[in-house]
């Protein structure tokens, strides 16, 4: 797991969570931080170094979605003694920050990717990854959470400066204001500039697609190779190999998030994400002449205006008209979802009642 943990501070902790803790936790339980999650059990990390835990069965039994989980980042109350094989786990702190995503296909709930991280680094391969609407997607739910983004173009080694360039110039035309960094794992250029923007006790989510070098650079970052990597295939593309999230602590004290590659990046309930991303056309919106404009076909629509005028570009307006009737329809879906199980959960507590009357 990296470097031995000296105190809490330096897994992220701080007065925040002092708040949180006296809401969650109790006299006989200690904090820790998750490390990863594996078939029912959690590696935690804490001053006295890494144990594994299980999730009490009253935790278990009055947890209602899966997003009220424990997962990657989060701090969670957990009582262990030196004779426990495991630590039980029974609370999991407030988040400070968190990036999620709607569930691959077509069930509406939310996915936790990570949580209490502080930067959020969205990994893009240049020479067959690069999509400027899937990194607006990216962008959005990594707003909405909270956390500050970061943009990683790799294998720059595989692309002319020309192309990179062109890339670059698009990641500007969009109004994207992340910083950009770009890096090629096999000539190291841009390895250096991204080890200074890696500060102690700050966490890092590395996010993207399969095989954009996500493993290897952290690997890179700490020095050795501590996840599994596989060669890249003809075309430069990379191998899926990261099966699991986990937290690494760098010998610096900055601590970093792998994540598997993702498919799919569904936007759930994120409107001001979605505001934040887009805030050039937010700004245009308000000059809108109806207060309720969706700016698709209204008169007196300032950003159909702008549009018509090619002031706006028209892929980036219509990845915004995308997004914003995907994350509003989810989120209807998911609010008549849980409309339902809410429901549901009432009719089994009267069956209940009925039955012991009986």
């Amino acid at each position: 797991m990296g470097k031995l943990i000296s105190n809490r501070e330096a897994l992220g902790w701080d007065g925040w969570f002092d708040e949180q803790a006296g809401l969650c936790c109790d006299l006989t339980s200690t904090a820790a931080r998750v490390a990863a999650v594996d078939r029912g059990q959690l590696l935690l990390l804490n001053e006295m170094g890494a144990f594994r835990a299980k999730l009490s069965g009253k935790y278990m039994f009055s947890s209602n979605v899966s997003e009220e989980y424990p997962c990657v980042g989060d701090w969670v109350c957990v009582d262990k003694t030196p004779d426990d094989e495991f630590g039980l786990i029974h609370g999991v702190l407030g988040r400070k920050t968190s990036l999620r995503r709607k569930t691959a296909g077509e069930s509406v709930e939310y996915q936790m990717i990570a949580a209490n991280m502080d930067f959020v680094i969205i990994v893009q391969s240049c020479n067959y990854d690069f999509n400027l609407k899937r990194l607006e997607r990216y962008l959005v739910m990594v707003t909405e959470g909270g956390a500050s983004p970061n943009v990683l173009l790799t294998k720059t080694d595989l692309v002319t400066a020309e192309e990179l360039d062109s890339q670059l110039a698009q990641i500007k035309d969009a109004g994207i204001t992340a910083p950009v960094l770009t890096l090629s794992n096999v000539t190291r250029e841009g390895h250096d500039e991204l080890i200074r923007i890696v500060s102690p006790g700050k966490t890092y989510c590395f996010v993207g697609s399969s095989g954009v070098g996500k493993s290897t650079i952290i690997n890179g970052l700490v020095g050795r190779d501590v996840l599994e990597t596989k060669v890249v295939s003809g075309t430069g593309e990379g191998r899926h190999t990261t099966v699991r999230r986990e937290l690494i602590v760098l010998e610096n004290g900055a601590m970093v998030i792998d994540n598997p590659g993702m498919r799919e990046f569904g936007i759930l309930n994120a409107e001001s994400g979605i505001e934040t991303s887009f805030s050039d056309i937010f700004r245009l919106a308000s000059q809108c002449r109806f207060r309720d404009c969706t700016h698709t076909n209204e008169p007196g629509c300032s950003v159909i205006k702008a549009l018509d005028a090619n002031e706006i570009d028209p892929e980036h307006y219509d990845n915004f008209v995308k997004l914003s009737k995907e994350s509003e329809f989810n989120q209807r879906s998911y609010a008549e979802k849980r409309k339902k199980d809410r429901s549901f959960g009432r009719f089994i507590k009267t069956a209940k009642k009925d039955l012991y009357r009986e």
